[in-house]
Order: structure tokens, then sequence, then C-alpha cells
């Protein structure tokens, strides 16, 4: 297949296949059916696009292709002509290219569906992150800390298990939306943290996923007013989306949080993720995670500049939220607030605590984290060999050059 076919099917592909599936799903009532039929839309697309050349709208031509695969199986299984012709139409409004988007909710019915509780817990997102919301097995691994074949593992045995159960796409009681709310609420929250830094590729950020991940969202706060972390994801994902505009330069560099232009934040994303967070602690006599990570956001969208962040408080809530999560991702990112806090040395002590947390062995961020911290006490020769060792273990093109940059800017200050 000619390489620019292929990019662009792929990318398509990349963008398109998750609300592709979520409304097949709703169409045949069976999760690992539609995403058979999207599959065999992306191979006849693999099989035709090289001879017919690429169509004026690619993500319409795999729509319809899928489409017409699934009033197909609707056939074959005999439902009866009557529910045939219902599905068609159905289909049609839902599907159809030039009718409207498919609704989030569909997307999020889905997801409740992955996770369903005859899947062991750590299968449930590492699924629905899968099938439904487009990422690839490696970027699952890495937001698990995990190697791939567990992660390839967990997600077959699960869609054997669903398949063999005979799990359809079910209209869900209010006690098993509750239910299933936090594994929901977990891979709405690692979407949005795939796209805020992608695991791989040559753009630290995929603003699609970014954008899908705090839609889901707001409908969940829809769906679930009176679930206080649901407001506190919502008001996490507004705050952290306020950034976007300022964590690229002009050509596609990263710039990080402390150099970022804050009157370029988005004001509005930031008002409504401050009043969701207000929601989350009126709602819930508990801070949950997703409140507390909000209320940490919080303290920097409300500094006007890098030098007002309240990092004492910030400090506070990383306490908590310690107390609650044993995540060693948490101790490293409080470690870098005890180092504003505290000064550098306060926070490579925590920081060379965690050197033998197996979880983070091939973490790239410890060793930049360990490298910014003795940049900044003057060990310049360290500095630089941690840079280039977080580098190495990036996946990021453009986060893997950022390190490299500052390694030789260490050497320089060296």
């Amino acid at each position: 297949m000619a390489d620019p076919v292929r990019a662009t099917l792929e990318a398509v592909w990349r963008l398109e296949s998750a609300k592709l599936i979520a409304v097949l799903a709703r169409i045949v009532r069976n999760v690992n059916l539609a995403e058979e039929l999207a599959q065999e839309a992306f191979v006849a697309a693999l099989e035709q696009w090289p001879g017919t050349g690429l169509p004026d709208n690619p993500a319409a031509w795999l729509t319809a292709t899928a489409r017409h695969r699934a009033i197909d199986v609707v056939r074959r299984e005999r439902r009866g002509a009557e529910l045939a012709e219902e599905l068609s139409k159905d289909m049609v409004s839902r599907i159809d290219p030039e009718a409207d988007e498919p609704a989030a909710e569909d997307s999020l019915r889905v997801i409740f569906m992955a996770c369903h509780p005859l899947l062991p817990a750590d299968a449930r997102s590492a699924l629905a992150l899968r099938l439904l919301c487009g990422l690839t097995t490696a970027e699952i691994a890495r937001a698990f800390l995990l190697p791939e074949a567990t992660i390839a593992q967990r997600i077959v045995r699960a869609k054997n298990t669903l398949a063999e159960a005979g799990v359809t796409f079910e209209e869900l009681s209010r006690a098993e939306l509750r239910r299933r709310l936090p594994t929901v609420l977990e891979v709405v929250y690692l979407l949005f943290n795939e796209g805020y830094t992608a695991t791989r590729g040559s753009d630290w950020m995929r603003i699609d996923l970014c954008e899908e991940a705090l839609r889901l969202g707001r409908v969940l706060a829809e769906l679930q007013p009176r679930e206080a972390e649901v407001h506190g994801l919502v008001a996490l994902l507004e705050i952290q989306a306020s950034r976007l505009a300022t964590r690229t330069d002009a050509a596609g560099r990263p710039i990080l949080l402390l150099d970022q232009d804050r009157g370029r934040w988005d004001r509005l994303l930031i008002r409504r993720g401050l009043a969701a967070l207000e929601r989350a602690l009126t709602v819930g006599p508990e801070r949950g995670s997703y409140t507390l990570q909000a209320c940490i956001a919080a303290c920097h969208a409300r500094a006007r500049t890098a030098e007002e962040t309240d990092w004492r408080r910030i400090v506070e809530h990383y306490d908590e939220l310690a107390r609650l999560l044993d995540s060693p991702i948490v101790e490293l990112n409080r470690a870098v607030a005890v180092a504003m806090a505290d000064g550098p040395q306060a926070g490579l002590d925590l920081v060379e605590a965690l050197a033998g947390e197996p979880a983070l062995a091939g973490y790239h961020l410890l060793p930049a984290v360990r490298a910014d911290l003795l940049a900044r006490l003057g060990r310049h020769d360290e500095a630089r060999a941690e840079f280039e060792r977080a580098a190495a273990l990036a996946g990021n093109e453009r986060e893997a050059e950022l390190l490299r940059e500052r390694a030789r800017r260490s050497g320089i200050g060296g």
C-alpha cells in the first residue's frame, strides 16, 4: 500500500475508530462484534484505496462501509424484517456522515459495558481504553506502568470473557451505573492523560483525546450530578485543558508549566473548572483522588505568575492524596512540590527514596525529575547524565528532544 494512503487511513482510524465502534455496538448490541465490523471496514480500505485512490471523505467511507456490514449482520441473524428496517433507519440517522456526530452517551454506554463486573478490576480499564478510546496497547501499558505483554493478555482475556458470557449492549440500572462508575472515571482520566502528554509519536499532545475525554466527563456530570468525584474529574480536566494552547511553541516544542504564558490560559475553562470543583466539594463530604488533583490544578490556575504559586498548599494536597492512593507517581509529583516549597535538596531526598521502586524502573520522568533537581543544586554533570537517561526512556519524540536539549544545557552549565 502506498505510504501516503496508509498514513491517511491510519490517521483517520486513530481519530474515528472509537466513535465508530461505539455506534456499531449500539446497533449490533455486542462490543466484540462491533470491533470486528470496524476492523473489517479498515481492511476493506487497505484493499481498495490503493487502486481507487483516497476517497473525498475517508472517515465517511469507513463509516458507510461499517454501516452496510452491520445491516448485513442484522439481516443474517434473522431478527425480523421489521427490526431490521428499524435498525437500518436508526443507523442512517446515527452513522450517516452527513448526520450529526454520534452522541457522547453512546461512547459512555459502551465504556460502562466494557467495565462489566464479570471482568477483573485491572482488565476493565484496559479493555475500554483499547476498544473504545482508540489507545494502543503500548499507550495503555504506559498509563498503568506495566509491560505491554501483560496489558495485551488482559485485553484478550477480557474480550473472551465478555464473548463467552454473551454480554450485550445493555441498559443499566441506576445501582449498576454507580457500581461501575469508578472504573469509567478512570478510563476518562487516562484518556485525557494520554492526550495531554502522548506516549509515542512526534506530537507532544493529542488534542482530540483531550477533547473527547472532556466531552465524556461533562456528560457524566449531567448523568450523575450527585457524585462528587465526577465533578472532581471534570474540574481537573477543565483546568488542565485551559493550558493546552500554551504547552507547545509554534514549532510544536514542549513548554513546561513554569515557563508558560499564563495570560493565554483559557479563562473560560478555568472558571468552568473552578465551578465544577466547588460542586465536588459541596456534594461530597470527603475529597476523592480526582477532587484532590483538581485542588492542585486550581492552585496553579489561581496563580497569576509562576512565582505566586502556593506550593505549600500544593504539598498539603499531595500529602492527602498520598494517604489516599498508594502510587509512586503521586510520590514523585509530591517530591516536585516539596522541592518548590522547601528547596531542591528536600525534593531530591524524596526522589532518591523512589529509585528502587519497581513500577518506576522504566518511567522516564523519574530520572527527568532527578536531573532537574540536580541541575538546580549545581550538580551539572550528574544532571546531564540523568537527562540523557530520561531521553532514552521517553517514547515521545518531542519530549525526548526536550530532555536532550536540557542535557546539553546542563553540560554547558557544568
